[in-house]
């Protein structure tokens, strides 16, 4: 939770916000309370996503039908406007600590403890399910660890999504490492998607292991796609946990649990009672939940600037087709093929490998593009554990940084000498337009990174999309923040690792010009590192 920023509004439809909670693909979510003072999470939704026709109306029908979804470990929403010109829906708040947070700062869950939070999960599917919802984007980041169990939120949001220009183009709503087979490769989804995605967390949360190996989310992705000929080995998994990945993940959605039948399968392979949470989560865990409980009852003091009331942003993301360089290829039409024969030819896994291959390579554009982050918590970003951003580094080429005399870009300035320094105070944040580092509680507009140091949660944040570029022309570094994503957070004790001297970061700025960052060098004055590069800003055509 950090205060809100001068350009956050400090009203929306008589709620007065309190502070900001994070920022994801969707919107901004904020800490705001009701007349009742119960305290709520507020999203508003991002306008590129608010002027599309076809977005409000499955948001709307969405939000009604996940109005009535009761049940326990749901979030549930309390509150809505899906009308207005900034649409919004507001759930209750739950000060808990996010799965993937969890696995990134303590790892894996015992096995009594993750098999409990599955069964969780999976009554939560029950309810959303029973409500004619289906989730489409579980994730750990979807779930949240509290004193009295594990929260499953943002059901049925992504479907929504899919209706936009972006996924017409070609892309889906997801994140590729936990997308069902179906899902990867563009067919129709029922709610045996979720249990598929469930057994893949189930498996993440016990052992710190993805079933489909430690590649890229399109690696995996691709993989995902082709369980049906190649199914994940499993030999690896606790005895106890095999049997609720065997069932989660088989490749014909038919043969997967039923969400009630998975939390039984839990509950009995757990040896504990679903309901059962004294002491259900190692003491490290259960102390931060604590501290966060605390935090939630004295939200930070907002920025000095205020905003005018009402949702007036100073930011607004240029529509997919500004950028052709970051958009997804259309995905190939599946739905009028015939039905397969049940006898298979020994050349069908490469078929199914070029048809998931293509649909995956937009899934992933697509999720490049709206996953800004996880919305529920400015400290946990996407799904854990994610690909290590050194799978994903390249050596950059010592071409010039200058856009060439035929180029479209504009030099705003290049090469100019800038030090990201590690935070002498909790975080820095990181405006790469203006150029400056701004300490915590300083007074700051958009910002593209969060630099943080806390003695469980030292990383370095990317608040929009940032890829490593094997080149320094413009063309390449802009094809790189759709084309080598790095995960959103990449924890303290990697950096120095992960971003070696010669390290290329590239992303689009929340002001809609093109950074190229270079490193130049890497400075270990504390345990967490200094970085100096030399900064390049476009403005993009």
């Amino acid at each position: 939770m950090r205060p809100l920023r001068s350009d956050d509004p400090r009203e929306v439809a008589g709620y007065r916000l309190l502070a900001r909670i994070g920022e994801g693909g969707m919107g901004s979510v904020y800490l705001t309370r009701t007349r009742g003072n119960q305290p709520v999470a507020l999203k508003v939704i991002r306008r590129e996503y608010a002027q599309e026709g076809e977005f409000r109306r499955r948001f709307q029908q969405e939000v009604k039908a996940a109005r009535n979804v009761q049940g326990h470990h749901v979030v549930p929403v309390v509150d809505h406007d899906t009308t207005g010109t900034q649409p919004w829906l507001a759930t209750t708040y739950i000060p808990g600590l996010p799965l993937d947070e969890a696995l990134t700062a303590y790892g894996p869950l015992p096995l009594p403890a993750a098999l409990q939070l599955i069964g969780c999960a999976a009554e939560a599917l029950r309810a959303v399910h029973a409500s004619g919802v289906i989730h489409r984007d579980l994730k750990p980041s979807n779930i949240l660890l509290g004193a009295e169990g594990p929260w499953v939120i943002d059901f049925g949001i992504a479907r929504a999504a899919d209706a936009t220009q972006l996924t017409r183009s070609g892309g889906l709503i997801g994140t590729p490492q936990y997308m069902s087979p179906e899902h990867a490769i563009g067919q129709p989804l029922t709610p045996a998607t979720d249990i598929f995605s469930l057994g893949l967390i189930a498996a993440v949360v016990a052992t710190g292991r993805h079933p489909y190996g430690d590649g890229s989310a399109i690696t995996l992705a691709t993989q995902i796609a082709n369980t049906e000929a190649r199914p994940p080995d499993l030999t690896g998994y606790p005895e106890a946990l095999r049997p609720v990945l065997e069932r989660s993940l088989a490749a014909d959605p038919a043969s997967r649990p039923a969400p009630a039948e998975l939390a039984e399968l839990c509950e009995e392979a757990g040896g504990r009672q679903l309901r059962d949470f004294a002491g259900w989560l190692p003491e490290p865990v259960t102390a931060e939940i604590a501290r966060r409980e605390e935090a939630s009852q004295q939200p930070p003091e907002p920025a000095a600037t205020a905003a005018p009331h009402g949702y007036t942003p100073t930011y607004v993301p240029q529509p997919p087709h500004d950028a052709p360089t970051r958009t997804a290829a259309p995905a190939p039409v599946l739905g009028s093929a015939p039905a397969p024969a049940p006898a298979r030819s020994r050349r069908a896994p490469l078929v199914i490998g070029a048809t998931a291959m293509a649909v995956v390579v937009a899934a992933a554009a697509t999720w490049a593009l709206t996953s800004r982050g996880n919305e529920k918590s400015t400290e946990a970003r996407n799904g854990a554990p994610q690909p290590t951003a050194s799978a994903t580094k390249q050596s950059p080429a010592s071409t010039a940084t200058a856009a060439g005399p035929e180029s479209a870009y504009e030099v705003i300035f290049e090469n100019k000498p800038f030090t990201i320094r590690a935070p002498t105070a909790t975080y820095s944040q990181v405006d790469l337009d203006t150029p400056k580092v701004v300490p915590s509680g300083a007074d700051v507009g958009a910002t593209e990174m969060v630099y943080q140091e806390m003695e469980k949660f030292s990383y370095l944040e990317f608040e929009t999309p940032t890829g490593t570029s094997s080149g320094t022309t413009p063309e390449e570094c802009q094809s790189a923040t759709g084309a080598s994503v790095l995960p959103n957070k990449i924890p303290g004790k990697d950096l120095a690792e992960t971003f070696p001297k010669g390290t290329v970061l590239c992303t689009v700025t929340k002001d809609g010009n093109l950074a190229m960052l270079e490193i130049t060098d890497v400075v270990n004055r504390t345990a967490l590192p200094d970085f100096v590069t030399e900064l390049t800003l476009w403005k993009i055509p």
